[in-house]
């Protein structure tokens, strides 16, 4: 198959995944390991997390209702600290990865679950990382936000929202994402979808997928 673009999601492929993060939170809370993704599964089509990803409520919102959703399964957790959670380590090579796809002809875009947090897309804790993302962002022909578009992945309408704006079909797309929900929408779709277990990984897979050395 020749494929003429390639769609990322953001956290969890150009940047370093949350749940690293996630997972650091909850020792030092003293919570079990991987309580967050576990409140956040959890109804995930109208939980906190949820209804924060598509704008329905706001931080302050997200605060009580995700507390509330953690009080309920047993443990303390404000949503504040969640957020504080969310803004990855940018990997330089997947940057560079970007740049190559260009230079080649591809169309690159961006699929991202994000909230109304933070500075910028991809909800940065400071003005530095804030301007560092969106020269990155800048760098995709389209860019799609949940907490704008009020429709989050693994919803497959996100997906043919991005096609229809690059004017593609999603056979000639691969897609990469860290999360396995996310990703089965996009290959039912026909798009070729890559999950990310790692930055490294995602180069390889996709270098495999294009036929060329992305580094």
């Amino acid at each position: 198959m020749i494929f003429s673009h390639v769609i990322f999601d953001f956290g969890g492929v150009i940047t370093s995944s949350p749940f690293e993060a996630f997972n650091r939170l909850e020792a030092e809370r003293g919570l079990p390991r991987d309580f967050v993704r576990t409140v956040n599964s959890t109804n995930p089509d109208d939980n906190a997390w949820a209804k924060f990803e598509r704008a329905e409520i706001d931080v302050e919102g997200f605060d009580a209702l995700f507390a509330a959703e953690a009080a309920a399964m047993g443990h303390a957790l404000e949503g504040a600290a969640v957020i504080s959670c969310l803004a990855g380590d940018v990997r330089p090579y997947m940057v560079n990865a970007l740049d190559r796809l260009k230079a080649e002809g591809f169309g690159i875009g961006c699929i991202t679950n994000n909230v109304k947090a933070g500075r910028g897309a991809a909800m940065a804790r400071s003005e530095d990382k804030a301007l560092q993302v969106e020269s990155i962002m800048a760098r995709f022909d389209h860019v799609i936000e949940s907490s704008k578009a009020g429709v989050r992945k693994p919803d497959p309408r996100i997906y043919q929202m991005m096609c229809e704006a690059l004017s593609v079909s999603p056979e000639t797309c691969i897609y990469l994402d860290d999360l396995g929900i996310n990703c089965k929408p996009a290959a039912t779709l026909g798009m070729h979808a890559i999950k990310v277990t790692s930055g490294e990984q995602a180069l390889a897979d996709l270098e495999s997928a294009v036929g060329l050395s992305l580094r």
